[in-house]
């Protein structure tokens, strides 16, 4: 069986787990609600507050959809308890990032200011000039809005300019060589 596939999700205390019909799995809790389809291959199975996944057969693609599911549901469980953040830092002269409203302003570089508008559940923070905190309850939507963000400025590998994830570590390349030009 799958290594993940098989293990098993504990429902924390305060958190509600329901099935429907048409493999509809909806994750109530403390921060909020998320909902995911299983494929109808895949069987969900709750007793009291543990949450089981099988599957019929060892063809590969039932294999994969078996430990998909089974880190989907797990995701969402977390979400709605504790929920997902990614921080970002901002490094360049002059570049910075402040909150105006449900808009995020940056400035890095350009010739104009950079604004990102807030997504529905998904809370943007500048907890400094140079750094960024993405917030939320959905694993893909946090992840999705960090890299969108991250995107409008590369890291350049020179001077190390750009936008990071915090911790994240940039090879520099190094630049000219002095004294090895024609002579």
């Amino acid at each position: 069986m799958s290594r993940i596939g098989r293990k098993e999700i504990i429902l924390p205390a305060g958190v509600e787990l329901s099935l429907a019909p048409d493999n509809t799995v909806t994750v109530k809790g403390p921060k909020g609600t998320l909902t995911q389809t299983v494929d109808k291959i895949i069987t969900v199975n709750k007793n009291d507050n543990v949450v089981t996944l099988t599957r019929p057969n060892d063809i590969n693609t039932t294999r994969a959809k078996h430990g998909l599911y089974r880190s989907l549901i797990a995701n969402m469980v977390e979400g709605v308890t504790k929920g997902y953040e990614k921080v970002l830092e901002i490094n360049g002269v002059g570049y910075k990032a402040q909150k105006h409203g449900n808009k995020l302003v940056m400035q890095l570089g350009l010739s104009h200011p950079v604004e990102v508008e807030d997504e529905e559940g998904i809370a943007i923070e500048c907890v400094s000039l140079t750094e960024i905190k993405v917030s939320g309850i959905d694993k893909q939507k946090v992840g999705q809005m960090a890299a969108k963000i991250k995107a409008l400025r590369p890291v350049e590998p020179y001077h190390g300019y750009g936008i990071r994830y915090k911790g994240e570590r940039v090879i520099r390349k190094a630049g000219k060589a002095a004294g090895k030009g024609k002579k």
